[in-house]
């Protein structure tokens, strides 16, 4: 699996690709995605800057930066820095998505991305948060009252991010996301550390968990499924992952999933015996794009769904 397609919905919106020479839609059911192409003369901040003078402002609640010219040498700091200087006149933004990306526009393991604490802090307001891209992504740790949706989707996220997010405050979380990946590209941690991650950040609103494109979705599952703070989820997502039947058994033998509704293992190394069984439990689980590992002189290799 690559990232084949820009994002079409975002913060409950129709996304429309920013075009300066056409006038801007109206109405509160899009959002514009601001990008540039690779020979585009154009700066992101000046292209942001440019798209604010033209909208009204007061009523900005999302927005989408897509490429900003060379990301996999540009970081994403420049940009991070415009939005934050534009703070005070978007009183309203909710929702930002910084790294909207194909793979042909970008590599998700090549995005050189950069440090996010100017951007939490001058939005004290944003409900939701997605990043993509892992390379050089800064998370300082931090403490922001309003954020509800909070993602990084990345080829591999180092252990350093997980450790200022074990070290965060989110008290309104309800959706929690992050693409692991693998060591290939950027991948640092064990299930242990995860559990550092959870045990901060679990809140009583928290009703999404995802643990998403994880070389480790085996330990991630054995450990989730005997963990009681799993008890209080709608849904639970290992999906992109590497998980097999060590992780589908711990899954058949929980204590604690009870009360889900669904739990994604999309992309998966499980044996059809055990994918039976699985569809037999009270809750929605999904088993899409079942994968055979690889095997090669005696060893056996499996893939996460979105590496490079």
């Amino acid at each position: 699996m690559t990232i084949s397609e820009s994002t079409t919905l975002f913060h409950k919106k129709k996304v429309v690709e920013y075009d300066p020479d056409i006038a801007l839609q109206s109405g509160q059911d899009i959002v514009y995605r601001l990008s540039l192409e690779y020979d585009d003369k154009r700066k992101m901040p000046d292209l942001i800057a440019g798209f604010l003078e033209k909208t009204d402002k007061n009523a900005l609640e999302a927005l989408i930066i897509g490429m900003w010219g060379d990301p996999y040498e540009a970081g994403a700091d420049e940009v991070i820095a415009a939005l934050a200087s534009h703070a005070p006149q978007l009183p309203n933004l909710r929702a930002l998505f910084i790294g909207d990306m194909t793979y042909e526009e970008c590599e998700i393991s090549w995005i050189v991305q950069g440090s996010y604490k100017p951007l939490l802090d001058a939005f004290p307001q944003l409900e939701e948060l997605r990043i993509r891209g892992g390379n050089e992504l800064v998370i300082e740790p931090f403490a922001h009252q309003n954020l509800r949706r909070f993602t990084i989707e990345a080829g591999g996220i180092d252990q350093k991010i997980a450790e200022a997010l074990a070290q965060s405050s989110m008290p309104q979380l309800e959706h929690l996301e992050l693409w692991l990946g693998t060591d290939d590209y950027g991948f640092s941690g064990d299930a242990d550390l995860y559990r550092k991650v959870l045990a901060q950040l679990t809140v009583p609103t928290l009703r999404y968990l995802g643990l998403r494109d994880a070389e480790i979705a085996d330990d991630l599952a054995v450990w989730l499924a005997e963990e009681p703070l799993v008890a209080q989820l709608d849904t639970l997502d290992l999906s992109l992952g590497t998980i097999g039947d060590l992780g589908a058994v711990a899954m058949l033998n929980h204590t604690q999933l009870g009360k889900l509704k669904r739990l994604d293992l999309s992309h998966h190394y499980i044996s059809e015996e055990n994918q039976a069984k699985l569809k037999a439990l009270p809750f929605e689980v999904v088993l899409d794009d079942p994968q055979e590992a690889d095997e090669d002189d005696g060893e056996s290799y499996r893939y996460v769904a979105v590496g490079e």
